[in-house]
Parts: structure tokens; C-alpha cells; sequence
């Protein structure tokens, strides 16, 4: 069990040291676009399956309630979150289509919207990332993998944040710890230094 636990730290913390090595600037740039999608009075629509609707939902929290400083709320919303709106879309027409429709009933030209999969690969997140690009959206998505970084999302969005990592665990590992320091970049940027 200890070596369970020293190898799991060290290969979490190669997925995040790799990631960061490889994508800072874009991350940086990332938090910027979303302090400018605040600021001109759009807002953060984060979407994913699973373990990254989890994730979804804990960033929008922590820009609409507060992440290390008391300020305003910011506009955040995680599709992943409404029961009812899910699953009529998914029982009435697909559910490839859960957060496509979200995004046309939401979505602003003023807003962006963020794709969260593992994988690359969820069909209802590439296809709410090219709806929402079609719309005028800015798109982002966070993902993970070496041999086709980003997979289908790659193509899908402007800003590809892909965890050069294969084990599942450890990109979404290093997905919490994105949205964590996107939260802390945003805050800084616009309410001062925690």
C-alpha cells in the first residue's frame, strides 16, 4: 500500500509538472479570456460527463459563490446540473444533444463556453464545442492524452488544454488543479491579490 500511495504522488505529479511544461501560456491566455467574458457581461458555460460534470459544477461554484476572495459573484454555470433538463433532451432526442440544446437556449455571442473530457472523445461535449463556435461562442476544453492530444475535442475549440497523460486519475487530477488555479489567475486579475 505505501508503494501504491508513493507512485500514485509521483505519477500525479508528472501529469501536472508535464502539463504545466507544455501549456501554461495557453492557460494564462485561458484565464484571461475568461476575466474579458466577465468583464464585458458574458458568462462561463462548463460542461462534461461524470467525474468532469463533478468538475463542472465545483468551477462554476467557486466562481458564483468565491474560491480565496470575498467578491462579487461571477457568471458561471455548469450544464451538467439540471435533472430535468437533461433527461427530457436525452429521452426526447438524444443524449449527444444534452448540452447542445443548453448552449443554444443559453449561449451568447459575449460568452464562453468550457468542454471538460478525459478522453477527448464525448460526443455531446464536441458537439456542444461546435455549437457553440457556429453560435460565436469562444470555446476551451480541458482534456487529456499523448498519442492524439485532445482527440475530436482538438479541432472543436480554441484553446486546447490536454493532460499529456494516459491514466485517466491523473488527467483529472491535474483537471481539478486547472480549474483551482484558473479560479485563483481570474480572481487576481480582477479583485487584487489573495
Amino acid at each position: 500500500m505505501k508503494t501504491l500511495i508513493s507512485t500514485s504522488l509521483v505519477q500525479s505529479i508528472m501529469a501536472k509538472e508535464a502539463f504545466a511544461k507544455e501549456s501554461a501560456g495557453e492557460m494564462i491566455r485561458l484565464a484571461r479570456w475568461i476575466v474579458e467574458t466577465f468583464e464585458d457581461g458574458g458568462k462561463l458555460l462548463i460542461f462534461g460527463n461524470g467525474g468532469s460534470a463533478a468538475d463542472a459544477q465545483h468551477m462554476a461554484a467557486e466562481f458564483v459563490n468565491r474560491f480565496l476572495i470575498n467578491r462579487r459573484p461571477l457568471p458561471a454555470i455548469a450544464l451538467s446540473t439540471d435533472s430535468s433538463v437533461l433527461t427530457a433532451i436525452g429521452n426526447d432526442f438524444s443524449f449527444d444533444l444534452v448540452f447542445v440544446k443548453q448552449i443554444q437556449a443559453l449561449g451568447k455571442p459575449e460568452d464562453l463556453a468550457l468542454g471538460i473530457s478525459t478522453s477527448g472523445t464525448s460526443a455531446n461535449v464536441v458537439k456542444a464545442m461546435k455549437t457553440a463556435r457556429e453560435m460565436g461562442l469562444k470555446t476551451a476544453a480541458l482534456t487529456g492524452g499523448t498519442a492524439c492530444p485532445g482527440r475530436d475535442l482538438a479541432g472543436a475549440c480554441d484553446i486546447l488544454l490536454n493532460v499529456p497523460s494516459d491514466s485517466t486519475p491523473h488527467i483529472q487530477e491535474t483537471h481539478l488543479w486547472i480549474e483551482h488555479l484558473l479560479c485563483e489567475m481570474v480572481e487576481q486579475v480582477m479583485f487584487g491579490e489573495t
